[in-house]
């Protein structure tokens, strides 16, 4: 489909740490990267667990206040039941399992894809300082950490989109 004003240029902004909110930013980043689009991916507050290396691979779902998890066969899962022992552990295990079934890879995987294309990968300053979060506790390839103001500098110009996932 042609376009007269192509998108240049997407900035994603991910602020939450579970696997569902993870993945649509890294899923949104790598198309970005595999259509040519200049891409700058912003990691603030929750959303610092999957640039860390110790978390970035151990990421869960969240079984509570997730009205759309559903259970094997389609079944909603009532809420009251992420409360309880084991199950954000077991939700989190089946839901990996699914991906690895579809041949997803792992977080870290996906980050180097998306660098490798040229995307680069930024963390959010005020919320490393406010987790107390240094550069060596980050994901090598991080390409720095940026106040809100560097990164609306950087996702400027023309056919430029932010996206909050």
């Amino acid at each position: 489909m042609e376009q007269d004003h192509p998108i240049k240029k997407v900035n994603i902004i991910c602020a939450k740490g579970a696997i569902e909110d993870v993945y649509a930013t890294l899923v949104l980043g790598n198309g970005a990267v595999m259509e040519g689009i200049e891409t700058n991916i912003f990691f603030t507050f929750f959303g610092l667990d999957a640039i860390m290396k110790g978390r970035m691979d151990k990421l869960h779902t969240g079984v509570v206040g997730n009205p759309a998890l559903r259970l094997p066969g389609g079944l909603r899962m009532p809420t009251l039941l992420g409360a309880i022992p084991g199950i954000e552990s077991f939700t989190s295990w089946m839901m990996k399992s699914e991906m690895d079934k579809l041949d997803i890879p792992p977080v870290s995987e996906f980050l180097d894809l998306i660098t490798a294309g040229g995307g680069k990968i930024y963390a959010c300053k005020l919320a490393c300082d406010m987790f107390k979060v240094k550069k060596e506790d980050l994901w090598d390839q991080v390409s720095g950490i940026l106040t809100v103001g560097e990164f609306y500098g950087l996702a400027g110009g023309e056919a430029s989109q932010i996206i909050f996932t």
